[in-house]
């Protein structure tokens, strides 16, 4: 609201040599207490009062005389340019009941009553009022107020809807007439909200959240807001009915082996199964949404989409090779609105590869199942870390020394280097080795779960929670170790919480306020440099300083290629007995290319080579064709296998083009510390491509 919209537009005035009679003129017609005095230029020159007539008059002046010597010179103004808090405020605190308004020059271009302000404020509470109906019956929840004597002032629309009542029968009634057993009293007395307690009426059940309407420090009445949760339970039902369905459908179209496209009218591409995806190499992102014909220039599904005719079981030419292909119309209440297209993918060979992996996977199970038969134990000793390196059997040694002690320990090296060995190993070989042994990813739970994972949350603490509660990682270990591992990607937030527990063997549980101590040594790892997250401020300094403590850096594979040996051996030994396979070595050929290549993946993507070398093996001794494509392919590239005289043979192109792709691949990795999403984003691709690629050209995720 502006001063122009308040103050009085007739304006009436008088000049310094003006009679009292024309005053007298003048107040009888303006019916004001106050009038300006103006000069030749029509400045303010002063007021002139009623008070100031009745002065002269009582004093023996007659109308003829001049107003002159009764005009009060230095009068209460108000800037035209005032706002209405600080007007308000300037009225409140003056005694004055009418004041010219100026402008900055001092000419007057209105008079101020304190009746204009009252006009003002009424005309303004009305609209508020009528502002805050509309939007009270607006809410979708239900809402009612009460005065400080717990009588109902204000029923909305929702609540009508909710309970069933006419807000007329209700305004006026004590609450308890109406609302029986609703309990607002304790939010009037303690002058505190009350949130998220249940309250039933008839067939409707609602969460109440309640608080005071509080004037001056006093109580003057309370309001509570009703959620309707027989209306949210149904909603919940229908969304878990579709979410049902959208995961039943999404399953089914992965399982088919054959491939499936489905485009819009319009013949853009909306749905298209992992099985076609992989065939034709490409990621959701670069399929959704395009023209299919972008994607398959010979289609003619967008044909089908527009004139609602089926063809069945036409031969297509997709990427060189013809498949079968059937195109069908997608009718909705008698309108086609899009095609749906079927491409067999016949691959017999590979069925039969997978009939046998089956088996070694069958062998594969039985054997993990007897290694967590155990949950909670530590399973690896320094036996377990074969090695013939000097760096390493230092390293081993170092450790050994450090597991009789109680401080904590931060395992640092690259993805796949054996740091969970050596947090298995240092549990059996310190004196806690027979209480329980936790791990935890921290980079593999989401940021919303992780905490109530590390320190288990209280009853009720959240929707969907336990109603006895959970303990976290923590409690679990109490009396043992914990492993925190890729302890650097834990997010801030929860960086304060794990240092309270490293200084002080304590926490509190979500939603508790409850304190719970515990014993626990901490183990963790990461592959991430800390220093430099530090000094970026992804990583707490003090919490770096707490883990810190004894540092053990374990050197990558290509660092230590003496090991490759030993291990590959190791391995072979342990596949035999995983897959029932009787793999009696490998040859030198095929060991020479392990140890031509750096293993970017470290001991982790060395175990993955050999046990898919076992897969096809199976017996006798590891030959190179039995490695994954990309170590041979880089091999030869590297001269490690002799060429042919008469040059490439027919695919060696394409075993060339993989080698180069894949180590951009494993560039960009190393340049972005293993984050896949880094990577991606250097690679300009999206990280789902990312994935598939890595995937497709055996690269360790």
């Amino acid at each position: 609201m502006l001063l122009r919209d308040i103050i009085t537009k007739e304006m009436y005035w008088l000049q310094p040599n003006d009679t009292l009679g024309r005053a007298v003129s003048l107040f009888r017609e303006s019916k004001i207490d106050t009038l300006p005095v103006l000069d030749e230029d029509l400045r303010l020159y002063g007021v002139f009062t009623r008070s100031s007539l009745y002065d002269a008059l009582l004093a023996g002046a007659s109308l003829q005389d001049s107003i002159a010597p009764r005009v009060i010179r230095d009068p209460v103004t108000v800037p035209a340019e005032i706002s209405y808090e600080e007007l308000t405020h300037m009225v409140r605190e003056s005694p004055v009941g009418t004041a010219p308004v100026v402008d900055a020059e001092r000419r007057v271009v209105g008079i101020l009553t304190k009746q204009d302000m009252v006009m003002a404020a009424l005309r303004q509470a009305d609209l508020l009022n009528a502002q805050l109906r509309a939007t009270l019956n607006a809410m979708h929840n239900g809402l009612i107020a009460v005065d400080g004597s717990e009588r109902i002032t204000v029923v909305n629309a929702g609540a009508e809807r909710i309970f069933g009542i006419c807000a007329a029968d209700c305004v006026g009634r004590p609450l308890s007439s109406v609302f029986p057993g609703l309990d607002l009293g304790s939010v009037l007395v303690h002058k505190t909200p009350r949130v998220g307690f249940k309250y039933i009426f008839g067939t409707a059940v609602t969460v109440v959240n309640a608080a005071p309407i509080t004037n001056s420090g006093l109580a003057e009445g309370a309001v509570a807001v009703f959620q309707d949760l027989t209306e949210l339970e149904q909603i919940a039902k229908e969304l878990e009915t579709v979410r049902a369905l959208n995961e039943t459908l999404h399953t089914v179209l992965n399982i088919i082996y054959d491939g499936l496209v489905v485009v819009d009218q319009q013949g853009r591409i909306t749905l298209i199964n992992r099985q076609f995806r992989e065939f034709l190499q490409r990621s959701p992102e670069e399929l959704l949404g395009r023209h299919v014909t972008e994607v398959l220039p010979t289609s003619r599904l967008h044909i089908v989409a527009r004139t609602g005719v089926p063809e069945i079981s036409d031969i297509q030419n997709i990427m060189g090779r013809h498949f079968i292909v059937t195109r069908l119309p997608i009718v909705k209440d008698g309108q086609v609105v899009g095609a749906v297209g079927k491409v067999t993918l016949p691959k017999l060979e590979e069925i039969q590869e997978l009939a046998r992996r089956l088996s070694s996977l069958r062998h594969k199970v039985a054997y993990y199942q007897e290694k967590t038969a155990r949950p909670g134990m530590a399973a690896y000793t320094f036996d377990s870390i074969i090695t013939r390196s000097p760096k390493m059997t230092a390293l081993k040694e170092e450790a050994l020394r450090v597991a009789g002690t109680l401080s904590t320990v931060l395992i640092e090296g690259e993805s796949g280097t054996g740091k969970e060995l050596f947090a298995h190993a240092i549990h059996l070989a310190s004196p806690r080795r027979h209480g329980p042994f936790i791990k935890i990813n921290c980079a593999a739970i989401p940021e919303g779960l992780l905490e109530s994972e590390l320190f288990g949350y209280a009853p009720g603490a959240f929707t969907g929670a336990h109603k006895n509660g959970k303990p976290g990682r923590f409690e679990l270990a109490n009396g043992g170790t914990i492993f925190l591992d890729e302890v650097g990607d834990m997010p801030l937030a929860l960086q304060a919480k794990v240092l309270r527990v490293l200084q002080d063997r304590e926490f509190e549980r979500v939603g508790s306020t409850k304190t719970v101590r515990v014993d626990v040594r901490i183990v963790a790892a990461t592959n991430r440099n800390l220093e430099e997250a530090v000094a970026r401020g992804a990583f707490r300094e003090d919490l770096y300083w707490r883990l810190n403590v004894i540092a053990l850096k374990i050197p990558p594979l290509r660092e230590r290629p003496e090991d490759i040996e030993v291990l590959v051996a190791a391995f072979i030994e342990k596949f035999n007995r995983i897959l029932k396979t009787n793999v009696q070595g490998i040859t030198d050929q095929a060991l020479e290319i392990l140890r031509m290549h750096s293993w970017p993946g470290n001991v982790r993507e060395l175990e993955n080579a050999i046990e898919r070398a076992c897969n096809f093996a199976w017996e006798g001794y590891i030959e190179p064709r039995h490695l994954p494509p990309y170590l041979t392919a880089m091999s030869r590239s590297n001269g490690a296998v002799a060429h042919d005289a008469a040059g490439p043979p027919a695919g060696r192109y394409r075993e060339k083009l993989a080698s180069a792709e894949r180590d951009i691949i494993l560039s960009a990795l190393a340049a972005a510390g293993g984050n896949k999403t880094k990577a991606a984003r250097l690679l300009n691709i999206s990280r789902s491509r990312l994935y598939e690629k890595m995937k497709r050209l055996h690269i360790p995720t």
